[in-house]
């Protein structure tokens, strides 16, 4: 658009200035926010426009996008824009051994996340905070160092390096953040990473026929107990498989022929969805990536820099609330602005305050939900419990919310999703409890009521009637 989005005027924001340190993601989605509110924004990235690279770089993991999601694009106006190259998956379909599939709904019939590839998403969001005119995207420019008492930023880039100091800095540099180092400095600044045992490999399932070869509004998951692949559909009818595995199993597996066999063995079905060929190929085409987990505290220094999105907590994929937490990093703190009338000194300690607990509580649960997926998904009992929350939901909407629905299809604070499903799941296995025992006692005196009498059971009767 010719006159670019509408700012939000402030007193005294035009003067302002915020660097946000990475065009990721968040980075790119934060841009947006400050420049709607009428800050001058400055993004910095160290590597290459993705706009316009030919080959590009970094994680490739397909992303699910979900309600929180959904709602930071929307305060910015970009949620139809996204939906609309997104590809919805109402249920997981379940792969068993013997290639039988069955299908566990999400949640209610209208509600579904979405399939979206990373890559097309960044640019969709650099090019929303491009058309802000009080937004500038610097790339290839690398920071090598911040300092916080000169509050000063300093860049690499191709030509050689520079200083620049600005009001806020944003650090959205992911996992391993430099601007997360300055913190690191401080005294009481709380910090952990854990590299899970697993990593993954990506395979990729061509069309069949020119359309997609399974279903397309799943997420596919072929559960293994100690491993799994999934695989989510893409616009051009492909699915993208990842396979999540101890790094010892995938070590064992050093020929085509070892590659060929184990799956053979454990995922039979997806070996003429994915070609002989194509398996072999892709499965050596890079090693398998390693996943981490960072959980910090806190999330700023004074009123000059916050930590926001995978720099401030990075977590595994499979809750699939990585970029959904990000991305509501950027709506709260927005929120907090609106609340605090723009006062940094008040809005940068209370957004910790806020998500410091949100963003642990998301890393716990997306490491449990690792184990429901590759084992817990073949449990009858857990199948069970499934259909006895969605029961109890339909019949309770406000009192029982399914875990999952709270994390994926609500804004209920992450750490208070934990608290309330705790308490649910209390009531309902004392729910369970007593029915089990209603029914065990109704059974015994229905049994004892209506069996034939035996010889033994009426001298009985005759010895208790002669106390009468």
């Amino acid at each position: 658009m010719s006159s670019g989005p509408s700012l939000q005027h402030y007193e005294n924001e035009k003067t302002k200035t915020v660097a946000i340190v990475g065009a990721g993601l968040v980075g790119a989605l934060n841009a947006c926010f400050f420049a709607k509110r009428g800050f001058q924004v400055e993004v910095y990235e160290a590597r290459k426009d993705i706009r316009t690279a030919k080959d590009v770089r970094g994680r490739s993991i397909n992303l699910a996008l979900s309600y929180r999601g959904r709602q930071a694009l929307k305060a910015v106006g970009m949620e139809d824009q996204v939906v609309s190259k997104g590809i919805p998956m109402n249920a997981r379909m379940i792969h068993s051994l013997l290639g039988n599939k069955s299908s566990l709904p999400y949640g209610k019939k209208d509600q579904y996340i979405l399939s979206v590839d990373r890559a097309n998403l960044n640019r969709e969001l650099l090019y929303a905070a491009s058309e802000y005119p009080n937004v500038k995207l610097n790339f290839e420019e690398k920071l090598q160092h911040y300092s916080l008492e000169k509050g000063s930023l300093t860049f690499i880039r191709p030509d050689g390096s520079f200083e620049v100091s600005h009001d806020l800095v944003v650090g959205c540099d992911g996992a391993f953040s430099t601007v997360r180092r300055q913190f690191m400095r401080q005294p009481r600044f709380d910090y952990s990473q854990v590299y899970i045992p697993h990593g993954y490999k990506e395979l990729t399932m061509p069309p069949r026929n020119g359309d997609f070869a399974m279903e397309p509004n799943f997420l596919h998951i072929w559960p293994r107990n100690t491993f799994m692949m999934i695989a989510l559909p893409n616009l051009d009818k492909s699915f993208t498989c990842t396979l999540f595995m101890p790094f010892e199993d995938f070590e064992k597996l050093t020929t085509g022929d070892e590659v060929l066999q184990f799956f053979k063995k454990y995922f039979p079905d997806s070996i003429p969805l994915i070609g002989i060929e194509s398996l072999q190929q892709d499965y050596f085409r890079l090693p398998a990536q390693a996943m981490i987990s960072v959980k910090c505290s806190t999330y700023h220094i004074g009123a000059k820099c916050v930590l926001m999105g995978d720099a401030a907590h990075a977590v595994v994929p499979f809750y699939g609330q990585g970029m959904n937490a990000g991305f509501e990093d950027c709506i709260v703190f927005d929120e907090l602005m609106d609340q605090l009338h723009n006062d940094l000194s008040k809005c940068l300690p209370e957004f910790t305050r806020l998500r410091v607990p949100d963003d642990h509580a998301i890393g716990d649960l997306a490491m449990y939900n690792y184990v429901e997926m590759r084992e817990h998904v073949n449990s009858r009992w857990f199948i069970f419990r499934k259909y006895v929350d969605t029961f109890l939901h339909f019949c309770m909407p406000k009192t029982i919310v399914p875990l999952y629905t709270m994390v994926t299809f609500s804004r209920i604070r992450y750490h208070e999703v934990i608290k309330r499903h705790k308490w649910q799941c209390k009531v309902i296995n004392s729910i369970l409890f007593v029915m089990g025992v209603s029914a065990t006692i109704t059974g015994a005196v229905l049994l004892f009521h209506y069996l034939p009498k035996s010889p033994h059971l009426l001298v009985l009767q005759n010895w208790n009637y002669s106390f009468k």
